[in-house]
């Protein structure tokens, strides 16, 4: 039997539903929930040709009317050009306010259509299916939508909750090793942010997460979820503690920017070495034990993703990454705020962090 946790944001609260051949009854669920009878399904080439067919005869059954859109697969879809496209596509299909767009992929389509949703017609219901264990633990909820930008990741956006969002743990079955790995980078995160028992349960089920057990992997997501979703039931706009979720997430994205947001560094990866990074300026900082430094980067080894960015390349150049730094969405008054941590499970925001600091730890991780 699925499982499902509601999100509570007043009168914008939706469900999650997790379990296995959702997609089959992805139409009953709807149901409930659509304003009408219309939909548009957002996908890309290489999501579509594992799981539209199953979507498109449940809404079918369902007596759902819809119509598709398959964009080019990849992060690069996540661009001002493509956003421009994709609008101009959705205005010919003629929609109306009770139209909803379904986001049917990875993170990259959600964000692109929950982007797309917030926009068209001044803003119109979507529903999340991502098929990817990042996605499924994490970008699907919260209602952040974006874009990248040439000047960094997601600087286009806004905040814009779906009506609902199942979670097939199915699709994980068609996800390459390296996929699923990226999205383990996202649960563990939970983890070190405030979780300090759900890592200890991951360094003894995380192998066999990846290794595709479904009942640990839909308990996975279902902890990821609920961590998440309690925070952005608390901070639904990031003022406050949602930033938190951003752990990490300031030294990745700017990895990711200087490997131009390709294959190079999927987003967990970067995220991975992220993570490493901010225990890594804590310890240096005096705040964290140099213990829980190497017992995260242990587990995120012994997992196999990697803990160094020289595994991805020898070559980083230290002053254009501190450049990414000053773009990110948490500056404030042109001083640089990171999510460091005291611990395992204890991190925190820290606004006007030293920028020496954080070049010297860079130059140490990526220079050896």
């Amino acid at each position: 039997m699925p499982e499902i946790l509601h999100v509570d944001l007043e009168n914008r609260g939706y469900d999650i539903v997790v379990g296995e051949r959702l997609l089959a009854k992805a139409g009953q669920y709807m149901l409930p929930v659509l304003k009408g009878r219309n939909v548009i399904i957002i996908s890309d080439s290489n999501v579509s040709r594992f799981y539209l067919h199953r979507l498109s005869n449940a809404l079918e059954e369902a007596k759902i009317r819809f119509r598709c859109l398959i964009v080019p697969a990849g992060e690069a879809t996540k661009s001002l050009s493509s956003f421009a496209k994709l609008m101009e596509d959705l205005l010919e299909q003629k929609p109306d306010r009770r139209t909803v767009l379904i986001a049917l992929g990875g993170g990259v389509i959600g964000d692109l259509t929950g982007f797309a949703a917030s926009t068209l017609l001044r803003g119109v219901d979507f529903i999340q299916i991502p098929t990817t264990l990042l996605s499924q633990v994490d970008s699907s909820v919260g209602g952040k939508t974006g874009i990248n930008s040439k000047f960094g990741k997601n600087l286009i956006g806004s905040f814009h909750q779906p009506i609902l969002v199942l979670a097939d743990v199915s699709t994980l079955t068609t996800l390459p090793r390296r996929e699923l790995l990226s999205g383990y980078a996202e649960v563990v995160k939970y983890g070190f942010i405030n979780d300090p028992d759900f890592f200890a349960w991951l360094e003894q089920n995380g192998k066999n997460i990846i290794a595709g057990d479904t009942s640990l992997q839909a308990q996975t997501i279902m902890k990821s979820c609920a961590a998440k979703a309690a925070i952005v039931a608390a901070d639904e706009k990031e003022h406050n503690i949602r930033a938190l979720l951003n752990f990490g997430h300031t030294f990745a994205h700017a990895f990711e920017a200087e490997t131009g947001y390709s294959d190079v560094l999927l987003h967990g990866e970067a995220v991975a070495l992220g993570m490493v990074l901010a225990f890594a300026t804590s310890v240096k900082l005096g705040i964290c034990p140099a213990e829980d430094l190497a017992r995260a980067e242990k587990h995120l080894n012994d997992i196999g993703l990697a803990v160094s960015p020289l595994a991805i390349r020898k070559d980083w150049n230290i002053d254009l990454l501190m450049e990414h730094f000053t773009r990110d969405k948490k500056v404030a008054d042109g001083k640089l705020t990171f999510v460091l941590t005291n611990g395992i499970g204890k991190a925190f925001i820290q606004n006007n962090v030293i920028p020496d600091v954080v070049y010297q730890t860079l130059a140490e991780m990526c220079k050896k």
